[in-house]
């Protein structure tokens, strides 16, 4: 008679990444706060405890509150004495956390998630266990955020993103909104809004919506607008590609205020709010929707930040999808290289032939100089530094790049390239969007 061990669950799963982590974690000089090493073990340990609740219905009740004065921002990153992008002990050690949960969870789930257009909330959950929305928000704001780091928000979409782009977009977009919280808002809309993403219980889930239906788009210069009114603002305008739009408990939109624009908090329960469906060719585990803005009027007090701050989402989400689109090209490259060597023509590996060998070495080269490129891009910010050239040069070459990456990991498996047996052609999609896309990410 025999006996089978029952295969782990993704909840056990989820529970045995976050007890390695927060074992690596304990001899860490961040874990020896204890209100950060209380609140990441709460966050961990929450899932064998009561499970997770998974926010069905949209448009939760926010409560105007009143908050303390100045508004809580994440401490600057510790300087170092010596230009070096290697991840510190810390930064690895949630590198390796991301790590796990994209090869256990996210890699495996991808295939359906993408022709589901769908998260499965086993995955959503995992993510939430993890923490990793969180990792932006200080602990005085509920968070796990000991300093703010550009560097550690792109090791872990880089990450996620070599499990899925799709599935990465997904569970990160609601740190995108909680960052810009963080990062811009004033005491009363930390107190009223910021509580709700760091729920134990129900993370909320929120969208940062950018991206406009109209050729040659302009961050800078959205067509959607906003009309001062008294104490309201007056939203009208279209956003696309926004993603869980249908189930979003909040969005951040752009507006074009006094001709300038302006980042805007929109609850999705507002009148005049509508939402349709908008599949895309890629990132389709994020179930991108458009968002409809029609007369929806607003308090003024939600004007998030200022003209300057607009600036600063922007270069950060474009950073940020830069990173994710290292993160997908490293997976296609694991792939390829693999591949090439067992798959066998006329006797011997393709590998052999110089320019399938060519074609593989460009992959490894081109990715190679993007991350360094990201990583500088994130260093600089880090340290307080204007990396806006850093930036649009990881821009230009994820647009230039990553397509032909994801093209040629299609093209070195010929037929097979072009069935979905191969993620090859899922990565191929995604690749194609991450140097096209505003918004929706953010480091």
């Amino acid at each position: 008679m025999s006996h089978h061990t029952p295969k782990p669950t993704l909840a056990d799963r989820g529970q045995n990444f976050g007890m390695r982590l927060i074992t690596r974690a304990g001899g860490l000089e961040a874990m020896k706060n204890p209100a950060l090493r209380a609140k990441v073990e709460k966050v961990l340990y929450r899932g064998a405890r009561q499970g997770f609740r998974a926010q069905v219905a949209a448009g939760r009740a926010f409560t105007a509150k009143t908050g303390s004065g100045s508004p809580t921002r994440s401490k600057p990153a510790k300087p170092r004495v010596q230009f070096d992008l290697n991840p510190s002990d810390d930064q690895e050690m949630i590198r390796e956390a991301a790590r796990e949960l994209a090869d256990e969870v996210l890699r495996p789930a991808a295939p359906q998630a993408d022709t589901d257009r769908t998260v499965p909330d086993e995955v959503r959950e995992q993510a939430a266990q993890m923490g990793m929305a969180l990792l932006g928000v200080p602990t005085e704001l509920g968070g796990v955020a000991e300093e703010a780091s550009a560097v550690t928000s792109a090791l872990v979409l880089e990450e996620l993103a070599r499990g899925d782009m799709g599935l990465a977009v997904a569970v990160m977009s609601p740190a995108a909104v909680a960052n810009c919280l963080v990062n811009y808002g004033d005491s009363d809309q930390q107190a009223t809004y910021l509580s709700a993403f760091t729920d134990e219980a129900s993370p909320a889930t929120g969208a940062l919506a950018l991206m406009e239906p109209q050729p040659l788009f302009d961050p800078a210069k959205p067509q959607t607008t906003g009309s001062l009114d008294g104490g309201s603002l007056v939203l009208d305008g279209t956003k696309s590609l926004v993603p869980g739009a249908s189930a979003s408990d909040l969005f951040i939109v752009s507006a074009l205020v006094d001709g300038q624009p302006r980042l805007v908090i929109v609850p999705p329960n507002t009148d005049g709010v509508t939402v349709s469906d908008n599949p895309a060719m890629g990132i389709r585990a994020a179930h991108t929707g458009t968002l409809h803005l029609e007369g929806v009027r607003v308090p003024s007090r939600n004007l998030l930040g200022t003209t300057a701050d607009h600036s600063d989402a922007v270069a950060r989400a474009r950073l940020a999808w830069a990173a994710a689109a290292v993160g997908t090209a490293q997976a296609v490259l694991d792939h390829v290289k693999g591949y090439t060597k067992e798959r066998k023509a006329f006797g011997e590996p393709i590998a052999n032939r110089q320019a399938v060998a060519f074609t593989v070495a460009n992959i490894a080269i081109e990715l190679d100089g993007l991350r360094l490129v990201v990583w500088r891009a994130a260093s600089r910010l880090d340290r307080g530094l204007d990396a806006s050239e850093q930036i649009a040069h990881a821009r230009a070459l994820t647009e230039k790049h990553c397509a032909q990456i994801g093209s040629d990991g299609v093209q070195l498996l010929g037929g097979h390239g072009f069935v979905k047996e191969f993620d090859n052609e899922r990565w191929f999609r995604d690749l194609r969007g991450a140097g096209l896309m505003e918004g929706v990410l953010l480091v």
